[in-house]
C-alpha cells in the first residue's frame, strides 16, 4: 500500500472548461499505479471539478450557458461583490458542482467511461492559476 501526491497547476484564461484527463493519466502511468483510489480536489472556491463528456464541445457551451442563467452575473442580486460581477456567481456555481472527485484505478487504468473526461470548470472571467491535488492510495 502506498500514497502519492501531485499538484497539477492549470492557468485559466476565463470562464470555460479545461480538460486535464491526459495529465492525470500520464501521472498514473509514470508512477506505475496498479490498483487503488485517486482523489482529486481543487483548492479554490470559485472553480470546480467535473467529469463530463469530452466528445462534443457543444456540451461545454451548454453547461456554461446553463450555469450563467442559474447564477447570473448581476451585482444587484448579491451582497458579496468584492471582486466584481462574477464573484458571487462563481461561488454559487462552485457550491453546486464538485470540489472533490474520487475515481478508481484498476490494472493501471483510470476507470472513466468512453466519452468521459476530467475538467476544471472555471467560473471566473479573469485569468486564474488553479491547483488540483491528485492523491493516490493503493498499490
Amino acid at each position: 500500500m502506498k500514497q502519492e501526491f501531485n499538484n497539477l497547476q492549470i492557468d485559466t484564461s476565463g470562464q470555460k472548461l479545461y480538460e486535464f484527463t491526459n495529465q492525470t493519466i500520464e501521472w498514473i502511468s509514470k508512477n506505475n499505479f496498479k490498483n487503488g483510489i485517486l482523489n482529486l480536489s481543487i483548492q479554490h472556491t470559485s472553480a470546480s471539478l467535473i467529469v463530463q463528456e469530452n466528445a462534443d464541445p457543444d456540451v461545454q457551451t451548454d453547461l456554461i450557458n446553463y450555469f450563467d442563467k442559474l447564477a447570473p452575473m448581476d451585482s444587484k442580486l448579491y451582497v458579496h461583490t468584492t471582486e466584481g460581477k462574477d464573484d458571487m456567481p462563481a461561488h454559487i456555481k462552485s457550491a453546486l458542482t464538485n470540489n472533490q472527485i474520487s475515481l478508481s484505478i484498476r490494472e493501471g487504468e483510470l476507470l472513466l467511461g468512453t466519452w468521459q473526461g476530467l475538467y476544471l470548470f472555471e467560473h471566473r472571467l479573469n485569468p486564474q492559476n488553479r491547483t488540483i491535488i491528485h492523491h493516490f492510495i493503493g498499490n
